[in-house]
């Protein structure tokens, strides 16, 4: 009889516990945020060099789910030295950032050391013209985007951290805001990085281009063309050093921007948490300046 009720006991206590459990899991279920962005490789031809590369393009939920007339700023996202479109998607969770914030994510192949300028030692090298111009003008025809300067945002990381500044001052009416995370924003300290002479030339023979391509050298023009600025750097990566010469030049020109140095090295661990506030910083000003996705 003893050993009836005891079992009884059990299935009773299991039975509640398993109702607990399975209310508990529900509970997170609705708790958890549900990602439902879009992600697709597109083919974008380049007049400037005579050919195609592909990018990857994130589409936001609400771009699916919403209605025709709905339009979204645009966050470009470089890659860096060796790298190429896949590089985002498969080393963070970037898509989660699209659905959070309203924005259409564009991550264009820069060439694997291109350097996203147009080189004047290799004519078939025009990626500041590709990423800058030729990608913008296909992104707009091809995606219902918010197509002003105050919609549209540059970063990148590393090489691409240094292209996405550079982009963004030769061209200061197509992007609104521009960023940088482990930038190597002064090519002059970049001599020894395979490739980099193909298209800046040779140190010592084209030393005023290598002179004039440093960001730092430009400083100014950020305010002037009036462009929102967020460069971050790992505080034990290589580069902080000439990140901080930036800064404090920036400092010094009273020119605005957010500076921030955070632990970590040249990783993606370091990225993949950097892009978060990239992003939130660029989302924040496109609803400053009336620019998140309308309708």
């Amino acid at each position: 009889m003893s050993t009836a009720l005891d079992a009884l006991r059990a299935r009773r206590l299991l039975g509640a516990h398993g109702a607990r459990l399975g209310w508990l899991v529900a509970m997170l279920l609705l708790a958890a945020p549900a990602w439902a962005f879009q992600s697709r490789v597109v083919t974008i031809p380049s007049a400037a060099m005579h050919k195609s590369l592909e990018a990857t393009v994130v589409l936001p939920d609400r771009y699916a789910r919403g209605k025709a007339a709905d339009r979204f700023p645009v966050v470009y996202l470089l890659h860096g030295s060796g790298g190429d479109y896949t590089d985002w998607t498969a080393n963070s969770p970037i898509g989660k950032l699209a659905d959070r914030y309203g924005v259409i994510l564009v991550m264009p192949d820069g060439g694997r050391e291109s350097w996203y300028i147009d080189s004047p030692v290799d004519a078939g090298s025009r990626y500041a013209t590709y990423v800058g111009s030729e990608v913008v003008a296909y992104i707009d025809m091809h995606f219902r985007t918010i197509a002003t300067k105050d919609a549209r945002a540059i970063t990148g990381l590393s090489m691409g951290g240094f292209g996405a500044l550079h982009i963004a001052l030769d061209r200061p009416d197509e992007f609104g805001a521009a960023g940088s995370m482990s930038g190597a924003v002064d090519p002059r300290g970049c001599e020894d990085e395979p490739g980099i002479d193909q298209v800046f030339g040779d140190p010592a023979g084209h030393a005023d281009f290598w002179n004039r391509e440093a960001i730092v050298e430009h400083a100014r023009s950020f305010a002037s063309a009036h462009i929102a600025l967020m460069i971050d750097c790992g505080m034990n990566d290589s580069l902080v050093h000439s990140n901080r010469m930036l800064h404090a030049r920036l400092l010094e020109l009273g020119v605005p921007h957010r500076y921030a140095e955070r632990p970590g090295g040249h990783t993606w661990k370091y990225w993949s948490n950097a892009v978060q506030y990239q992003v939130q910083f660029f989302a924040a000003g496109f609803r400053r300046n009336g620019s998140s996705a309308v309708a």
